[in-house]
């Protein structure tokens, strides 16, 4: 008899049980033996295994496949330790609610008093979530932040995590001036440093400062945070989406030693391999120690897999675009590598035999991806890759027929309709292009295998959330930005479950309730199914089973998505 035969049945009956398994799409109960999933079915017949056991503890509940993020990041647990200056209401992983900042005074203001609480005047304050184009394309500067205070450092990252904005003192500290020439520092007419910086090269100028700060900085605290907001919104299976300390033996010590049995989620580790400055190995290095760790992964914990980060964000005007290019006629964004270095981290980290995800926000970002994967596979073929382009924003219809014809899988950025459709349509992209954004529907026709993500922090997580944002494309303004590219909540739902599971190469273990898979289960107060789209954030998440232990939600209910308030000046002035 085998060590799982040894351990008991337990059934579990719910009100509903949605399956994601079109062989079997809703079930009355499931049967759970050890970590994995026995038999999912009828209540009678569950109740015929060998020494089976009722639990009625989800009688009342609903039970989804956990839900799956493949786009988040684990610093997001680490955010919350800064303050919070962003656009929209947030609720951080403990429950408090954290409201929105709709103007720059709002902003000031919350520095203020985040100021007078510290009491180490040589403490820096690090804040993050600002976003100038919710402010009126108002660039917050080193001139305001110094309002706050002339004498202590002040680091504010943009909601992006594309640019930063410092005082005074952080410009002298790093020797930021007029004669920086590095791309990416902003500077006045007069040529002298605003205290804005753009991308990772600029960014990396006060990386001494940022350090253990920020969406890309983890310690255990912070994975226990983020394993209980994915308690708090339902999702069983994490990604760390670019992880920085892998090539050290303490980074890898520090995911082994808190990602253990009792953590409530499944997290798959990404490797940062190029796209956010400097690294400390050689590619052939990189590839080597992650084919090593590859070996190290467990049923909670994965490694060996890789994100590569290609152009900025649409918002601030960093992303790539092809013609014809931003709405205003902005100058074209920003490669954070060249096309010959991606090129050449592409090819290791594939002939490695790694997963790559690769950060395309614009379509001629998109377009250098496709044109790299087609050059790698003539030469180096390999079959079931699932390479992805992730966010995917303004990837076009032929260039997802090429997805398709080359095996690649699309990460879609659907929270971004909510959270940037009116900037995009009014000023970054223009209406016409603001509608083909975050093509989901164009993806699913053209049989481009997809997924929904948050990015989280950069979009609350929340996969309920997205799905309402996918199905319904609506804007705070109350716009439908782009009707035709709406997806149905079943398609959605599909697309963060088995679709992201699929494209994280795990849809053979989680995604789906079917037997042999891991017992990971959302637990819901309603069916998602039954009720109006608009209201799916409402739903309340009761916990998550996670290889067949509960975890209890710490948030006692959701709040609906609060809309921005309408910018008080002209954004054509960013």
């Amino acid at each position: 008899m085998t060590e799982a035969a040894m351990k008991p049945t337990i059934v579990y009956p719910a009100r509903m049980i949605r399956t994601m398994d079109p062989a079997q799409p809703v079930a009355e109960a499931v049967a759970v033996r050890g970590e994995r999933i026995r038999a999912v079915g009828a209540l009678a017949d569950l109740m015929s295994y060998s020494g089976a056991q009722l639990d009625e503890r989800f009688a009342d509940s609903v039970l989804l496949p956990g839900f799956v993020e493949a786009h988040s990041h684990a610093g997001t647990g680490n955010a919350w330790t800064d303050t919070y200056v962003g656009f929209e209401d947030r609720t951080d992983p403990t429950g408090r609610h954290w409201p929105a900042c709709h103007t720059v005074d709002d902003v000031l203001d919350r520095l203020k008093e985040a100021d007078a609480a510290l009491e180490d005047p040589d403490t820096p304050l690090m804040a993050w979530g600002l976003d100038p184009m919710h402010l009126g394309g108002r660039a917050v500067a080193a001139q305001d932040l110094d309002t706050v205070s002339a004498t202590r450092q002040i680091h504010v990252i943009h909601t992006s995590a594309h640019s930063c904005s410092v005082n005074t003192p952080v410009l002298r500290r790093f020797g930021i001036d007029a004669a920086a020439e590095v791309e990416g520092v902003i500077k006045d007419d007069a040529g002298e440093p605003t205290g804005v910086l753009d991308e990772f090269a600029a960014m990396g100028l006060v990386a001494e400062l940022t350090a253990g700060s920020g969406p890309l900085a983890i310690d255990a605290a912070a994975l226990e945070k983020f394993g209980q907001e994915g308690v708090n919104t339902g999702t069983t299976t994490l990604t760390d989406l670019g992880s920085l300390i892998l090539m050290e033996d303490d980074g890898v010590d520090l995911y082994r030693s808190c990602i253990g049995e009792d953590f409530p989620a499944r997290l798959n580790v990404f490797h940062f391999g190029a796209g956010v400055g400097k690294v400390s190995r050689s590619l052939p290095e990189a590839a080597d120690r992650l084919s090593r760790l590859r070996g190290l992964s467990t049923d909670k914990l994965r490694f060996g897999n890789v994100k590569l980060m290609l152009d900025g964000s649409i918002q601030g005007f960093t992303a790539r675009l092809s013609e014809p290019g931003y709405f205003g006629d902005q100058p074209n964004g920003m490669w954070n590598v060249t096309p010959e270095e991606f090129l050449e981290a592409f090819e290791t980290f594939h002939r490695a035999g790694a997963l790559i995800h690769v950060h395309c926000n614009g379509d001629q970002a998109t377009q250098l991806f496709l044109d790299t994967l087609e050059t790698v596979l003539i030469s180096h073929p390999r079959p079931d890759h699932r390479h992805t382009c992730t966010h995917s924003q303004m990837t076009t219809a032929a260039q997802y027929r090429r997805l398709k014809a080359l095996g690649a899988c699309a990460n879609i950025f659907g929270n971004h309709i909510w959270s940037w459709g009116d900037q995009h349509a009014d000023f970054t992209v223009g209406p016409d292009r603001a509608k083909r954004m975050n093509a989901a529907a164009t993806a699913v026709r053209l049989g481009v295998p997809i997924s929904l993500h948050s990015d989280t922090p950069v979009t609350p997580l929340g996969p309920l959330r997205t799905v309402k944002h996918a199905a319904t494309r609506l804007t705070p303004s109350g716009r439908v930005l782009g009707e035709h590219e709406r997806l149905s909540v079943e398609a959605a739902l599909e697309a963060v479950t088995l679709g992201a599971a699929y494209m994280l190469k795990m849809d053979h273990e989680v995604g789906s309730l079917e037997a042999g898979k891991f017992a990971d289960f959302a637990v819901l107060d309603e069916d998602p199914l039954r009720l109006a789209t608009e209201d799916l954030p409402s739903v309340r998440v009761l916990g998550t089973v996670v290889g067949g232990q509960y975890h209890a939600s710490t948030v006692v209910a959701d709040t609906a998505e609060a809309s921005p308030a309408p910018a008080k000046e002209d954004t054509d002035s960013v």
